[in-house]
């Protein structure tokens, strides 16, 4: 599985949303600047993420980005899924909708499994355990295993 830019750079763009949740709207170059995300990238990501129900715009002087929903109702997945789209896919579907036969049939269940183990940790973190430096421990305990960091 790849993260793509887009989905590191949504996810980047929704935390410093979070962060300055309250105030006034924040404008996309202060966003783009803060995560030196590209600007022109960054506004077709914004355009998304409001499509998707992540963050709502305000148009004119006092404009600008704020989120939609409360960080602790929008999971890192939610995110993900608004620019990229299913969170597993092979060969772009989703695996469900595979069929193999002959010794490839046991792939199917383990593609499976790899999108309900992805799933299982992007759906558990919200915007607000990131803007709160507090993980969940499951994804604290795998991410201090050393084999975690390492690339075989």
């Amino acid at each position: 599985m790849r993260i793509s830019a887009r989905a590191d750079y949504a996810v980047r763009a929704v935390l410093e949303l979070a962060v300055r949740q309250g105030g006034d709207p924040v404008k996309a170059e202060s966003v783009s600047d803060a995560q030196g995300i590209p600007h022109k990238f960054l506004e077709g990501i914004l355009g998304d993420l409001r499509r998707g129900g992540i963050v709502e715009s305000r148009r004119g002087g006092g404009g600008g980005y704020r989120l939609a929903r409360e960080p602790g109702s929008i999971t890192v997945a939610d995110v993900i899924r608004a620019v990229d789209g299913p969170i597993v896919s092979v060969r772009g579907e989703r695996p469900t909708g595979l069929t193999y036969t002959g010794t490839a049939e046991p792939l199917l269940p383990l593609w499976i499994a790899l999108r309900a183990n992805v799933r299982k940790i992007l759906e558990g973190v919200t915007v607000a355990d990131i803007a709160a430096g507090a993980l969940p421990e499951p994804v604290r305990a795998l991410a201090a295993e050393p084999a975690a960091w390492e690339n075989p």
